[in-house]
């Protein structure tokens, strides 16, 4: 085999497994973009890998029919792959803040069957060319599939671990479609004597690297316009965690916090959620010496504890190490939480808790379940028996914990499907429920081992909302929203409980939010 042939077939594999790292993080970045975008992870990434799987296949199908030309097909699929992926990111967020409501996900499906069906083309060409220019077919075949199995390996841990925590997913977009484009421009040389037309070639592959790198510098920027139109007020800080996007705005001193779209707390009226999630049980419990909260990471329900001079330790548990860091150093948080995770008495774990309460053998006289809505798969788990179970063996038997359950008015069948979790571990429970200009109305769960009486609890520090008197008011129901579920052929729907083998209440969260 001549020098050059052998400096081609090896290129090809190479390339094989560059384009896999690519088609990979485009794969898992359609994924997280439905996840943020659309929510429901699992939902979305089952249906993204599925139909990139299934694009691969009708792409594979489709390589049948190219056998002739087949570098320049191969070089404008990497084209197609570039400009359509590079801009994928992009034009999500765009379709998100200006389109209708559904066409985002129609967007994002169709990209993804798209990509997906151009990488299926991709190999079998790349080993006809192999066989093409002198490499023994059966060799050709093992080491371009070896080479493209191994690429979705590295593509997906640098996704996970670079990329997405790094660059964002726009700017992640960019990157990869430029290495995509890379590619492409190579081969054009290596193979320059056997290809015509080449000026047009290489000046379409210039004029997609000038849009690819004006992205890749300026398409954030741009992106961030687009988000902004999704917030109410300025945003003064936006990250994206490991874990999730941290979005922070700010208009006329009202600061808020979003978690992947959804709202944490208005500084305006945090104090009517805050207080109704702490009080009560601090009320309730007999000793303030060990207080547990679980999640919270915006050091709020922390600073409601803080004003009990007689609180000993306060462990708090939060899985996003940005998000109570933030909580520590972002001054408009510090306006807030009055800087109460600095507090010598608080200790910030980043661990997730479930894992901690499996763990930990300390028995606790509150707990604070403050914890994003079930609107996940790991956060569901976070609202099972199971996790219920752990709450209540760490209980302390004269202690009490309160848990944030979402709204009883707009999901009203997940807010008393969590109550009856709750109430199936053994624990005796009472439902409250206020008034929250910036969520709505809301709800908590308080449990303990005893009865609970709220009209014998006194409120002992100093509030701006809560006060004994008003405290029995928020045990009251409307008919609208009370624990009977009826549907519309008059039928009552008997509640069970949500556990780790049967995870129904995602279903019922998404399904009540829909039109919210």
């Amino acid at each position: 085999m001549e020098a050059s042939n052998i400096r081609k077939s090896h290129f090809i594999y190479w390339a094989s497994g560059i384009v896999s790292i690519c088609g990979i993080i485009f794969e898992v970045l359609f994924g997280a973009l439905g996840s943020y975008i659309l929510g429901d992870g699992v939902k979305q990434y089952t249906l993204t890998i599925s139909l990139f799987l299934t694009g691969m296949g009708i792409g594979a199908s489709m390589s049948e029919r190219v056998m002739k030309n087949l570098i320049i097909t191969f070089v404008w699929i990497e084209f197609m792959v570039a400009l359509i992926g590079g801009f994928s990111s992009f034009a999500m967020f765009g379709m998100t803040a200006f389109a209708p409501s559904g066409t985002d996900a129609f967007l994002l499906y169709l990209i993804t069957f798209t990509i997906g069906a151009l990488t299926g083309v991709e190999l079998p060409i790349l080993i006809r060319k192999a066989n093409e220019i002198g490499v023994e077919l059966n060799r050709s075949t093992a080491r371009v599939l070896f080479s493209d199995y191994a690429g979705g390996l590295i593509g997906g841990l640098l996704f996970a671990f670079y990329l997405r925590p790094q660059m964002g997913m726009v700017k992640s977009a960019f990157f990869v479609a430029c290495i995509n484009l890379a590619v492409a421009l190579v081969v054009l040389y290596l193979f320059r004597r056997d290809i015509k037309r080449m000026a047009l070639h290489v000046s379409s592959g210039v004029v997609i690297a000038v849009l690819l790198i004006a992205g890749l510098f300026f398409g954030e920027e741009m992106a961030f316009s687009f988000e902004q139109k999704l917030y109410k007020d300025p945003i003064i800080h936006m990250e994206e965690s490991a874990y999730q996007k941290i979005v922070v705005t700010k208009e006329q001193g009202d600061t808020r916090l979003y978690l992947n779209g959804s709202l944490q707390f208005s500084s305006s009226d945090e104090y009517r959620y805050h207080e109704t999630l702490v009080h009560p049980p601090m009320a309730y419990a007999k000793s303030h010496q060990n207080i547990l909260v679980l999640g919270g990471g915006d050091g709020i329900a922390t600073k409601e504890l803080l004003k009990y001079d007689d609180i000993g330790e306060i462990t708090l548990v939060d899985l996003d190490p940005a998000v109570t860091e933030l909580a520590e150093t972002n001054y408009h948080l510090l306006q807030v939480n009055q800087d109460s995770l600095s507090d010598e008495r608080v200790k910030v774990l980043n661990q997730d808790a479930f894992n901690f309460l499996e763990k930990s053998e300390e028995f606790y006289d509150v707990i604070i379940v403050d914890l994003p809505d079930p609107n996940n798969e790991s956060l569901n788990k976070l609202y099972t028996r199971e996790f219920y179970s752990l709450v209540r063996n760490h209980l302390s038997p004269s202690g009490a914990a309160m848990i944030q359950a979402t709204s009883p008015v707009f999901a009203t069948e997940v807010y008393w499907t969590i109550n009856e979790t709750v109430e199936s571990t053994g624990l005796y429970t009472e439902n409250l429920h206020v008034d929250i200009p910036s969520f709505g109305n809301w709800g908590f769960v308080m449990a303990s081992r005893e009865k609970i009486d709220v009209s014998e609890l006194e409120i002992g520090v100093d509030t701006e909302f809560l006060s004994e008197e008003i405290l029995p008011a928020l045990t009251v129901f409307g008919k609208d929203e009370d624990g009977e579920i009826v549907t519309s052929e008059g039928k009552t729907v008997a509640l069970k409980p949500n556990t780790l083998i049967d995870p129904h209440l995602i279903q019922k969260y998404e399904s009540a939010w829909l039109h919210y």
